[in-house]
């Protein structure tokens, strides 16, 4: 590693300890807002849909903060103690839909292998190179390019993976992480069974459908956005580094205070993937104090959308590019290896 990577992370080590006072003001400003909207949501039925799908719209923000202190509590940084890191985790969890266990491994696979061409496929988002496209069969690219158009991956997706892979064990899984992955399904369902049985089951899904769909949306959003930027780093195993996966394959993501503040500061995930010991609360600090970090990857709001059209990492030029792009590059592949006629 080179000296000035060593550098880097011993600056930022220094922000790797939480605060109990901020951890626990996080919990409130986060949590009660959640259930009062759930709450007033429901209120809501009675008057205008149209109001519960706003305030739904609000209280899906509130979730997605509240999966960021799940996250936290995956890499044991919210709270010192493991366990109450765990205990949290696990009640988080199943508020968002996500087994504690089984998440922090797949997302531990995730920060280890970032960015790396050789290992992809635990916590990733399917990426597929320009000459793996090329060269796979017909079944395949189409499956892909079903995987990756935004009505799959933004609508289907959340049901998908929260809803059904979610409740399964992977295979290998310990056991703590199967009892885990147990309790979290059976309390998943008896709270939802409660509410059924005291709201009335058509009132419960009016309101937690639409909080559910539009918060999962909004997660997958954000950690496609996080790593599918023009200028990425992908690398061999050979060639991939830690610290330049960090800094250069995850992207500085400058949201609009307030939807900054929703998100838990993740747009800073730069900061989160070169130290995710560091609390949401103090990615923005880390940031701002430390000025080789906010020469990284930045995208707003606006920009960001672009990023739909990315679908394929092209090894040669280091970018990830479209489907249209690579059109031309079929063709004269295929004329190259065209035999001549006789």
């Amino acid at each position: 590693m080179e000296p000035n990577q060593k550098s880097l992370r011993k600056q930022v080590a220094v922000y790797e300890k939480s605060n109990l006072r901020a951890s626990i003001w996080q919990l409130v400003n986060t949590l009660v807002p959640f259930v009062l909207l759930w709450i007033l949501a429901y209120q809501s039925l009675s008057l205008s849909y149209i109001l519960t799908l706003g305030i739904a719209v609000i209280a899906a923000g509130f979730l997605v903060r509240t999966f960021i202190i799940f996250h936290d509590c995956c890499h044991h940084s919210f709270f010192k103690n493991r366990k109450a890191n765990m205990i949290l985790g696990t009640v988080t969890g199943i508020l968002t839909v996500f087994p504690y266990h089984q998440w922090q491994h797949d997302h531990s696979v995730h920060h280890a292998t970032s960015s790396n061409l050789d290992k992809r496929g635990t916590g990733d988002i399917w990426v597929l190179t320009v000459d793996e496209y090329l060269a796979a069969s017909t079944w395949k690219r189409l499956k892909y390019r079903m995987y990756r158009n935004p009505l799959v991956m933004f609508g289907l997706g959340p049901i998908y993976v929260f809803l059904l892979k979610n409740r399964f064990n992977r295979k290998g899984a310990r056991l703590n992480e199967r009892l885990n992955t147990y309790i979290t399904n059976v309390a998943i369902v008896t709270i939802s069974a409660i509410l059924c049985l005291t709201l009335g089951w058509e009132q419960f899904l009016f309101v937690q459908a639409p909080i559910f769909l539009i918060s999962g949306s909004l997660g997958i959003w954000l950690f496609y956005v996080q790593h599918t930027f023009e200028d990425s780093y992908f690398e061999e195993d050979k060639h991939w580094e830690y610290v330049k996966a960090a800094v250069e394959g995850s992207s500085f993501y400058k949201l609009p205070k307030i939807l900054q503040w929703l998100t838990g500061n993740i747009g800073y995930h730069h900061v989160h993937h070169l130290s995710p010991r560091v609390p949401n609360y103090k990615l923005e600090a880390v940031h701002n104090h430390i000025p080789p970090l906010q020469n990284v990857p930045t995208i707003s709001l606006a920009t960001s959308i672009s990023s739909l059209k990315f679908r394929l990492w092209d090894e040669q030029a280091k970018k990830f590019v479209g489907f249209k792009e690579i059109k031309a590059l079929g063709k004269k592949q295929k004329e190259y290896f065209r035999p001549e006629k006789a």
